[in-house]
């Protein structure tokens, strides 16, 4: 039963980055939440609380305004005291030259009493960075920007 919760936990909070209901999700985060997305871009870098890991979900929504994550598989191990999830997942988004973007990845979260502390977000980086470029020649300037690392 505690794994199928954890399981539509994981799947509630990737529905929560689409609906940009971010409060909600960090209430979902300890208060040192560790973020890694570890590339050269503007979404990379490592985040370690949360005021740092709203300012990155803010740059994401503002470069990538269509982004629609959808969860296809989500595992989790171990107990409440440290429970690891993994979640698999694609991205959809509208880049301005009218084509898609397209993106696939896994997500590992480690979990202590409810509360994500570690997130590592594993995906085609380049896919990311080459979308990136086109948001910021279209002007999201954001898109450019150095990696935040907090």
């Amino acid at each position: 039963m505690y794994h199928f919760l954890v399981r539509r936990l994981a799947r509630r909070n990737f529905e929560l980055v689409n609906a940009r209901e971010f409060d909600a999700l960090l209430a979902a985060c300890t208060d040192d939440i560790h973020h890694r997305f570890s590339v050269d871009h503007a979404l990379g870098g490592e985040r370690h609380d949360k005021d740092a890991l709203r300012r990155w979900f803010e740059r994401l929504v503002a470069v990538t305004p269509t982004l629609h994550l959808t969860v296809h598989d989500v595992w989790a191990a171990g107990g409440p005291w440290h429970t690891t999830i993994t979640i698999r997942w694609t991205a959809t988004a509208d880049l301005p030259d009218g084509s898609a973007y397209r993106n696939h990845g896994v997500h590992i979260v480690r979990m202590r009493w409810g509360k994500a502390y570690e997130i590592d977000a594993n995906e085609d980086s380049q896919a990311v960075a080459g979308a990136l470029r086109q948001w910021g020649a279209a002007g999201a300037k954001d898109a450019l920007a150095a990696p935040m690392v907090s």
